[in-house]
């Protein structure tokens, strides 16, 4: 027995010796029943079990293994040897990646052999890579379950029907484009899932599943249904939600059975009335009541719908009754419907970047996209508009779920949304539609699951861990409350990390919140999955806690003892009457709240490298950028071309929406006055998704005799969270509390600067320039000289852009040869002299140094710009001539 045990790899965590291992090789092998997949290394112990216990193991009639193990195609080649297997469970999503999301399982295929396993009733390959799905499974006659949900299967095979005994099949999650029509001769087929496909329509054939009791189909691009549906006179629940339906057929309403009928958030403008007036049918989230517009009508509008294409520099449009398309430089689209607005109405708009001062993201939210912000505030639209904003793409969309928030002014929202990816760019998009106006973002969060809780009672699950279940008794409330349910997954490796104790594990993070500040009348039931590695059979009720958590999640309070605690194989669970964070521990350790309090917070931060690079053309073009760890690598790539500079800093741990700064040290520091330069110190915002980067311009002093300079660029915290970890807060003591990273930078020696007395350009005059006007800021001949310095030898292509002739470009180059300084200068003032009356020559500008690969330039052409109506508001203010409500101090006083 104890050889049995080392094989195993079991140690003598149960106990020493021969029991300790007798014990413990039990809990794997136990009443015909083999459950490995809560084990990292299952298969393993299975080819140990066989070689060790032959005999017991080809007995065995229960078998669970996780396919995400790198042992997985040897196992199966001995599985059709099992041939008493009625139950075979090879599951993903046991494994996590970096980012803590569940990696499905390396199952593409199945042996042949496996259709001989005559006795095989239950089948789940959950959570694989399928594409198709195994032809041997067609081949197993006394199949009665069959679970592939999770996979990427886009089609079920023409015979899928030949499982004529199969009584419960789920396909969930997957892009199945059709069904065949010998799904119909699955008479005995009780339960079918198939939602959150690509299904865009139904065979009639389906009609023909006469057993079915709950059918599935939400998450579809199904634009209508087939008639046969109302043959399935067993029918009890019936899903349609979250498709394109625009009509449904009357008669669901006479299936005698059915006590639910989902149609929320499909596009039904009409439900015929048995249908919109049965208790039991949902129809939340249709346009009902609109007049439905004919196919011509329809295709007219929106052929001679007006678009609008805005330039960077516009700030506005005008929006008629005849509705229009707009399209922002930036990327933002919308789409105004005819009838939108009555009367004419300018939309002013402009993008901001994320003050985390008003901007309050959630606990574990991640921000995608800059702030947009429209005027009128508070302007309603008879019809709803249509808005995309580009957004980052969240890591995974299986923990998480993206969403626009709007800000009334008061409150942030979510609105309901889809995210979609262009054809041509393959960016991705949040699509949502809005009667009002203020400011929207977009922010990706946990998964929430919600549901109406009647006086009759329900059951909620979390579609991130299935396994994650509410039960609401009858009775449980008066009044129907609307309560909602977030999962936080936590991989064992974060939580072994964090602790530095190989013994510390935890179960899934659940948040459960209601819009009822009394309790429930009875206690509700909750059931949540163990902890890793730990079953009811090797289970050591001492070490496991129970810990109940604020909404806020910032303490964390030891409840086992208040509750009742039940165990199943896999499972604990337990009643509470109200609702807030829960979380299942299994360790040693006695200060339970404490760690969980640390684990928690570790969660909430990114680690992050901070980069200083210096352009090779350019060496005092010096670009900062924070990025989370997970991207140092792509993002030095993808720069390597243009810059040089020092390896990334050391790993620095920060929060979402955390500021921060940046300063130059031992005699470098920033050329230029910038809106974003506080006391001599860069102010930046930290969002991981976000690029957390600046290019500026630095200096050195002008007496350092034409040697190179060797500084630094020194990054510093700004204002303190709210709450920070333990260990956080104690870096932060002493002199260099606000310490993060330094990063070295080198200036070459000192060029002769342009406009002194001595050098090569003494003599040369500087026409006096005001390009542009007052309201837009003025950029000076000063300006056009710091601009010149910046240019190197992208001049031919920045004046070609700038709309100069090839004639022109030579030249200047023939009159200044062996003279790059004069050259630019040549090149920039003669444009400016041409353009001097123009009132777009600013935005030509910018537009030329864009379009030249020179962002750089055209962000501090920006920034002058900025500074410049900055100090025309300000001068309007002390004349007195300001408006009553300046569109910045309404959007100041809202925030």
């Amino acid at each position: 027995t104890q050889k049995m045990a080392d094989l195993l790899g079991l140690g003598d965590a149960c106990g020493e010796g021969a029991l300790g291992a007798t014990v413990l090789a039990g809990s794997c092998l136990a009443d015909n029943r083999l459950n490995l997949d809560v084990y990292p290394d299952g298969c393993r112990r299975f080819l140990q079990l066989l070689e060790v216990q032959r005999g017991e193991v080809v007995q065995v009639e229960f078998l669970r293994l996780s396919t995400n193990d790198h042992l997985l195609d040897t196992t199966l080649g001995i599985l059709p040897h099992l041939k008493h297997l009625k139950s075979l469970v090879l599951k993903g999503g046991h494994a996590r990646d970096e980012f803590g999301s569940c990696q499905h399982g390396s199952l593409t295929n199945l042996p042949p052999d496996i259709g001989n396993l005559k006795c095989l009733t239950h089948l789940d390959l959950s959570f694989n890579s399928l594409s198709t799905l195994p032809s041997c499974i067609l081949h197993l006659p006394s199949l009665r379950v069959l679970l592939v949900s999770h996979n990427s299967l886009v089609a079920l095979p023409e015979d899928f029907g030949s499982l004529s005994k199969l009584t419960f099949f789920s396909a969930m999650k997957n892009q199945l484009k059709d069904l065949p029509q010998s799904i119909g001769e699955l008479t005995e087929l009780q339960d079918l899932d198939l939602s959150e496909n690509a299904l865009e329509f139904l065979p009639e054939e389906i009609g023909n599943l006469h057993s079915c009791r709950e059918l599935d189909l939400s998450g579809n691009c199904l634009s209508s249904i087939p008639d046969s549906i109302a043959n399935l006179k067993s029918l009890r629940r019936l899903h349609l939600h979250s498709n394109l339906l625009v009509t449904v057929p009357a008669s669901l309403a006479s299936l005698p059975n059915l006590s639910r009928l989902d149609l929320q958030n499909n596009c039904l403008r009409a439900v015929p009335p048995e249908i919109q007036t049965s208790p039991f049918v949902h129809l939340r989230g249709n346009p009902l009541g609109e007049t439905e517009p004919s196919p011509q009508a329809d295709e007219s509008s929106t052929r001679e719908l007006k678009r609008l294409f805005l330039a960077s520099g516009e700030d506005s449009f005008t929006v008629t009754s005849e509705g229009c398309k707009v399209v922002l430089a930036c990327g933002i689209h919308f789409s105004f419907p005819p009838g939108a607005a009555s009367d004419p109405l300018r939309i002013y708009f402009r993008t901001l970047a994320p003050d985390p001062q008003w901007v309050k993201l959630r606990h574990h939210d991640v921000l995608l996209s800059r702030v947009l912000e429209l005027q009128p505030h508070g302007v309603k639209f008879q019809q709803e508009v249509q808005i995309w904003m580009p957004c980052a793409f969240p890591q995974t969309l299986h923990q998480r779920e993206v969403v626009v928030r709007t800000f009334n002014g008061q409150s942030w929202s979510d609105l309901r949304t889809r995210v979609e990816q262009k054809r041509k760019s393959k960016k991705y998009v949040a699509h949502c539609s809005v009667l009002h106006f203020s400011w929207f973002l977009v922010v990706s969060r946990l998964v929430q699951n919600e549901c109406k809780v009647p006086a009759e009672g329900t059951l909620l699950f979390s579609s991130v861990d299935p396994n994650i279940k509410v039960t609401f008794p009858a009775g449980v409330t008066e009044g129907t409350r609307s309560v909602k349910l977030q999962v936080l997954p936590v991989s064992a490796e974060e939580i072994e990390e964090i602790t530095a104790d190989a013994g510390c594990r935890a179960s899934p993070l659940l948040c459960l919140s209601q819009d009822s500040l009394l309790d429930f009348l009875r206690p509700v039931r909750i059931q949540l999955p163990l902890p890793p590695g730990v079953t009811g059979l090797n289970l050591d009720r001492s070490r496991l806690h129970l810990l109940h958590g604020d909404l806020e999640g910032q303490t964390w309070d030891d409840i086992t003892s208040q509750v009742v605690l039940e165990f199943t194989h896999l499972y604990a669970v337990f009643e509470v009457t109200h609702f807030s964070w829960y979380w299942l521990w299994y360790t040693t350790k006695t200060y339970i709240g404490g760690i969980a309090k640390k684990v928690y917070e570790r969660l909430r931060m990114y680690q992050v490298n901070f980069i200083a690079l210096q352009r090779k053309k350019d060496p005092e073009q010096v670009l900062l950028q924070c990025v989370p760890k997970h991207k140092v690598d792509p993002v030095l790539k993808k720069l390597q071309d243009r810059y040089r500079g020092p390896e990334p800093s050391d790993m620095v741990e920060m929060f979402e929406g955390e500021q921060f700064f940046a300063a130059f040290e031992r005699g470098i520091s920033i050329d230029m006055d910038r809106p974003d330069c506080v006391d001599g110190r860069l102010s930046f915002i930290f969002y991981s998704h976000l690029k957390n980067m600046k290019e500026i311009y630095v200096t050195s002093p002008v007496d350092r005799k034409g040697q190179a300079v060797k500084g630094q660029v020194s990054f510093y915290r700004g204002a303190i969270p709210e709450s920070i970890p333990e260990d956080a807060s104690r870096r932060r003591k002493g002199p260099d509390s606000l310490w993060l990273a330094t990063l070295p930078i080198k200036l070459p020696r000192l060029k002769p600067r342009w406009g002194e007395n001595s050098g090569p350009l003494n003599g040369f005059s500087f026409p006096p320039l005001n390009l542009g006007n007052a309201e837009t800021g003025y950029l000076t001949q000063a300006n056009l000289l710091s601009i010149a310095r910046r240019v190197g030898t992208d001049w031919q292509t920045i004046g070609l852009n700038l709309g100069l002739t090839y004639q022109q470009i030579e030249r200047i180059g023939y009159n200044n040869r062996e003279d790059l300084d004069k050259q630019i200068l040549d090149m920039l003032f003669s444009w400016a002299q041409q353009n001097n009356e123009d009132p777009e020559c600013v935005n030509k500008l910018i537009t030329a140094m864009k379009e030249s690969g020179r962002q750089d330039i055209a962000d501090e052409v920006e920034t002058i710009i900025e500074l410049g109506r900055q100090k025309y508001r300000e001068s309007i203010r002390r004349v007195g001539l300001e408006q009553e409500s300046s569109t910045e101090d309404s959007a100041i006083a809202m925030m």
